[in-house]
């Protein structure tokens, strides 16, 4: 071999080597969809604990008026990132990630105590196939929205909060449209992209038997934590930590 060739081979190996690190960027958005009966204010410390990590967090504030509106505003929120994001959904959030994350910019999906569906499957239809400790969903009198007893709210939803954090939650939570709860998932995201998912094994919204096999369907990496169906509020490090971890494994 000429040895005048081995120069522009190594220069040539190593403009690819350069290339492909560019390609597996580092992670640095997250991007945070809630569920039904809540908002995007619970999620505040998680945030506030990968903000300090490095990590630029936004957090959807969906309308819950249907399915469609609601990958729509997430999708907008996705547009606006600067580079590559990891998308997390919180209860029927997961809904909404499984057909929001085929974003261009999404290269990961985290579930959080939630719906994880395939082709063809509603909410509805999910949660009556592993019915759930919770009896206390409730309709509006116009027949049109869905939300949750007060007074039922702090043990179905949020048993490991302090007493006067989950009343308020109680309080201020977010009427969901019923039509929500009745739309049927596209293909899901999590069929092409990598996806983590958190089990909240005291969990009385979603049984946590359902959310386990939701994730091995979807061949997700499992992670469980004895918490509440808000365990994103009651063990924000906990779950930041699995935020954390799949950004950096999303990233490779």
């Amino acid at each position: 071999m000429n040895h005048r060739i081995l120069p522009t081979i190594a220069l040539a190996l190593a403009t690819s080597v350069v290339a492909f690190a560019a390609q597996a960027a580092e992670i640095k958005n997250i991007v945070i969809v809630h569920g039904a009966f809540a908002d995007g204010s619970g999620w505040r410390e998680a945030s506030e604990i990968l903000g300090r990590r490095g990590f630029n967090v936004t957090v959807v504030q969906e309308p819950l008026t249907s399915l469609g509106a609601d990958i729509e505003a997430t999708n907008r929120i996705l547009d606006l990132q600067d580079g590559p994001t990891l998308l997390v959904g919180h209860s029927y959030g997961g809904m909404v990630i499984t057909e929001a994350g085929h974003h261009s910019k999404v290269e990961g999906l985290v579930y959080v105590a939630a719906f994880q569906p395939d082709k063809g499957e509603n909410l509805a239809a999910l949660a009556g196939s592993k019915p759930a400790a919770a009896m206390s969903v409730r309709e509006t009198p116009d027949g049109k929205y869905l939300y949750l007893d007060p007074k039922a709210f702090p043990a179905d939803f949020a048993a490991d909060l302090p007493a006067a954090e989950a009343a308020f939650a109680a309080k201020s939570q977010v009427l969901a449209a019923k039509e929500v709860f009745a739309a049927k998932v596209g293909d899901p995201a999590w069929r092409t992209k990598k996806s983590w998912s958190i089990v909240a094994t005291d969990d009385r919204a979603i049984n946590p038997d359902l959310e386990r096999s939701m994730a091995k369907r979807a061949g997700s990496q499992v992670t469980e934590i004895k918490a509440s169906h808000a365990v994103f509020a009651s063990q924000p490090e906990k779950v930041a930590g699995v935020i954390e971890a799949a950004a950096n494994e999303a990233g490779k």
